[in-house]
């Protein structure tokens, strides 16, 4: 089994930065990939950056140019730079990681971030 523990988040202005942080713990060896999914009130959860272990990393059109995702394997951490962050930004982000060689199957409790108009 392995374990996400987010932290960052909170509020913050339009265009404006914010930093996510997750830590892994337990089977990290498991492991094939980490990186952030995030919800919108009333959306559905989509994806906004991942990194394989051999470090490419894979970036939602909205993402591009404006977040960057970076992993730390040392200390089996997944971060997430936000910069030039929109109203539309505002959603719960959730640090993820994968076992298999497709879907996400593991996810941290999630953390809020806001961004104000």
């Amino acid at each position: 089994q392995v374990q996400l523990v987010e932290s960052g988040g909170g509020l913050v202005q339009a265009g404006g930065s914010l930093g996510l942080s997750c830590a892994a713990s337990g089977n990290i060896l498991s492991l094939k990939a980490m990186g952030w999914f995030r919800q919108a009130p009333g959306k559905r959860r989509e994806l906004v950056a991942v990194m394989s272990n051999e470090g490419t990393a894979d970036y939602s059109d909205f993402a591009k140019g404006r977040f960057t995702v970076s992993r730390d394997n040392t200390k089996n951490t997944v971060s997430l730079q936000m910069n030039g962050l929109k109203p539309e930004d505002t959603a719960i982000y959730y640090c993820v990681a994968r076992t298999t060689n497709s879907w996400y199957d593991i996810w941290g409790q999630g953390t809020q971030v806001t961004v104000s108009s």
